[in-house]
């Protein structure tokens, strides 16, 4: 069964001391282009989750979020008491000195001063960096669910656009016939006209049959079926058979199929027969469109 490159995941979980939450979601890449936000507080442990959702992941822009709640109240900014105390005295000195009344937000003026905040950035302990990672992988589970899902939908459309290629092409038997006897009508009505000229009738049958083979598309419909029969084999392949991923290898067979197609159309010589090819085409482009998103 296929899988799907786009693809949502979310989990969250809550101790004594935080909340964690993550979040993952992607969209159609040729490789992988995963990119993470993390807090201050882990975010040493960026290469390391990296290195873990690298391999299950596979393929795919992929954008990974985590969020960090703290619940217990400790703020990331502390106060430089002693800073602020000595700002303080300077501020009552100079203003007794010029005679000048007190600022009426004085406080405002203390905070703003330099180095009367330090930020605080808490590090991480071990127990917190094992449920950061317990998160992301229950996230990635989800999302690795929610493209199996959307994996499906992928492989109905896919055998749906499949077998309308296969009817369309059955179609094309019946005016195989009729366009071989009038291309001999027409080849013989211009002949016709030459009225001064002798025209060898066992050279000219030669000529017919050579002519005609040229334009002969058994070929390129055989092997039109074969590529049809050998996608769908792909998409219902097992996963562990796959050294990379399926997408990659529909593209490649989708691409064999729209070039027999196009030399059907180019030989069908048939007005009947272009439309049929013409509509081969359009349930060709849609399929391609679609194996983009396919890991």
């Amino acid at each position: 069964m296929i899988a799907s490159m786009t693809g949502y995941g979310k989990a969250s979980f809550a101790n004594d001391k935080m909340k964690i939450s993550v979040e993952i979601k992607s969209v159609n890449s040729k490789q992988l282009d995963l990119m993470m936000r993390l807090p201050a507080v882990f975010r040493e442990q960026e290469t390391i989750l990296r290195n873990k959702l690298t391999p299950l992941l596979e393929r795919g822009k992929v954008e990974v979020t985590v969020s960090c709640e703290n619940l217990i109240g400790e703020a990331p900014v502390k106060f430089n008491t002693e800073v602020i105390k000595g700002y303080k005295n300077q501020i009552d000195a100079l203003m007794g000195e010029l005679s000048l009344p007190e600022p009426k937000d004085l406080l405002s003026v203390l905070l703003r001063l330099p180095e009367s905040m330090t930020s605080h950035t808490p590090e991480a302990d071990e127990d917190e960096k094992e449920l950061l990672m317990k998160v992301c992988l229950e996230a990635v589970q989800n999302f690795i669910e929610y493209r199996t899902q959307e994996g499906r939908g992928l492989y109905e459309f896919f055998f749906s656009k499949i077998e309308r290629i296969r009817e369309y092409l059955g179609h094309t038997e019946k005016y195989e016939t009729e366009r071989v006897n009038k291309i001999r009508e027409k080849l013989e009505q211009q002949l016709s006209k030459l009225q001064a000229v002798e025209i060898d009738r066992g050279r000219l049958e030669q000529e017919l049959i050579f002519y005609i083979e040229k334009l002969d598309v058994t070929e390129e419909k055989q092997r039109l079926r074969s590529h049809l029969n050998y996608f769908e084999e792909t998409l219902g392949e097992p996963e562990e058979t796959q050294v990379s991923g399926k997408g990659k290898k529909l593209g490649f067979i989708s691409q064999e199929m729209g070039r027999e197609i196009n030399t059907l159309g180019s030989k069908s010589n048939d007005a009947d027969m272009q439309k049929l090819v013409v509509m081969m085409k359009d349930e060709l482009e849609q399929i391609k469109e679609q194996v983009l998103n396919v890991l």
